[in-house]
């Protein structure tokens, strides 16, 4: 009779025809060597580097960037950009839901004067439209709604009336498209049960499709968001004096038009920054429930690239 072998958790095998009795060896885990991301990575740097030394020995007085950077003059233009851009997508938004769902309406009158309207402002450049809009008193010199309103036209139609209208109505046609999209995206199932429920099809829209759509919706309205905040340059066209336009007189008057423009371009890119960042938090705030890991912050993102840089230790 043979005696019963115990073993235990921390005991080698018995040595036999198909054990071995040596200890098993720790892996010794080697990093892949990425050499083409160190390349690029010195490629990059060298002509970052070559740019920006060919700027340093440009004739450029860097000093009055510097000086004219937080000009009163510049702020107040720089406030201007910001208020004509979020009222515009304000506009936009409203006239975006209204042409979208006239678009997806099964009147055909609606959804004609729907398609008509995205048709004309998606197919003219802002530029125009806002020339035409400051040049509106040549062809109708008097506005005149009978008892509810009369006014001369110049008097209506100032830069910023102009200025709104030619970036809102624009906006309007482009957030129509991307609102529609977003409709479009929800399942049918969830208005037929709306409607199954007695819900009308006003209250299904608000309470039911657009809190779906949001998530297809709120992506590019952010960039819509972005792009109009540079394209609000082109309202100095119509005397109205935006960052553009307030740095462009100072240049004129100071001599210095380059060190302006940098200027201009400087604050730009800030508030282009600032506005990306809150779009992406949004785009989370909105992911949740479809994703199963939401997307990492920015800080999250830095430090997983920090940390490709540190070698992987195995215990031993």
């Amino acid at each position: 009779m043979t005696d019963k072998i115990d073993k235990g958790p921390d005991d080698t095998p018995p040595s036999g025809s198909g054990a071995s009795s040596a200890p098993f060896e720790a892996i010794k885990a080697i990093p892949v060597r990425h050499y083409g991301r160190w390349v690029s990575a010195v490629l990059v740097v060298v002509a970052l580097g070559w740019l920006v030394f060919a700027f340093s020995q440009g004739d450029v007085i860097w000093a009055t960037v510097g000086d004219k950077l937080f000009d009163p003059e510049v702020l107040k233009g720089l406030w201007r950009t910001i208020l004509i851009s979020v009222l515009s997508m304000l506009l936009g938004l409203v006239l975006g839901v209204l042409f979208a769902v006239m678009r997806l309406s099964k009147n055909p009158v609606t959804g004609a004067v729907a398609w008509l309207y995205i048709w004309f402002f998606r197919g003219t450049p802002v530029y125009v439209q806002l020339l035409m809009w400051f040049s509106l008193s040549l062809i109708f010199p008097v506005i005149d709604l009978g008892p509810i309103y009369k006014e001369n036209t110049v008097e209506l139609m100032t830069p910023f009336v102009v200025a709104l209208l030619g970036l809102g109505l624009n906006e309007g046609a482009y957030m129509a498209e991307i609102v529609r999209a977003g409709i479009q995206s929800v399942d049918e199932g969830q208005t037929e049960a709306s409607h199954a429920l007695g819900m009308t099809g006003v209250k299904t829209m608000r309470r039911v499709v657009l809190p779906q759509a949001m998530r297809v919706i709120i992506p590019p309205t952010g960039n819509e968001f972005i792009n109009l905040l540079k394209t609000s340059s082109l309202v100095s066209a119509v005397q109205y004096v935006d960052l553009l336009r307030a740095t462009s007189n100072i240049g004129t008057t100071a001599g210095a038009i380059m060190e302006m423009y940098f200027v201009a371009s400087i604050w730009y890119l800030a508030l282009t920054s600032v506005f990306s960042v809150g779009q992406y938090y949004l785009e989370r705030r909105y992911a949740r429930g479809s994703l199963r890991n939401l997307p990492p912050t920015p800080l999250q993102r830095l430090r997983a690239n920090l940390n490709m840089f540190r070698r992987t230790e195995v215990a031993r």
